[in-house]
């Protein structure tokens, strides 16, 4: 799988978002450790607290899958009908990807487009996290 094709469908499940409320759309493309793809989009809630980000869709797709063990993920997101930008995750997002990879070596792509993205590794966007191992 190339990087590329992770963003491509990160962008096609951007299309899926339901963001009534902020108007700002993501989506992600999970790459589970046995090569399937794991998509998830925004879904907003007028509670607030009931929203849910693209990135934990598409672990919470996976994992309720049987996946446990995953390679990367793509994250696209912007304002609806305006350009994309860099979009970071949430730190409550960090936190799943924290319970389920490794923090050396999960790749975060955060893509603009198929050609212009940023890779970051969990441990740079979450350093000194606190795991599973953390309990051992």
């Amino acid at each position: 799988m190339s990087d590329r094709e992770l963003i491509r469908e990160a962008i096609q499940a951007r299309a899926y978002s339901y963001s009534p409320y902020s108007r700002f759309q993501v989506g992600a493309a999970l790459l589970g450790s046995d090569g399937r793809i794991y998509t998830g989009c925004n879904i907003e809630s007028a509670s607030y607290g009931a929203t849910n980000c693209a990135e934990r869709t598409a672990f919470y797709k996976a994992v309720s899958q049987g996946i446990r063990s995953f390679q990367a993920i793509a994250i696209v997101g912007g304002k609806e009908g305006e350009d994309l930008e860099l979009c970071p995750p949430c730190g409550i997002c960090r936190q799943v990807m924290m319970e389920f990879c490794s923090p050396d070596s999960f790749r975060i792509l955060l893509a603009k487009s198929e050609e212009d993205y940023e890779e970051f590794s969990l441990k740079e966007l979450l350093p000194l996290g606190f795991g599973p191992g953390n309990l051992k």
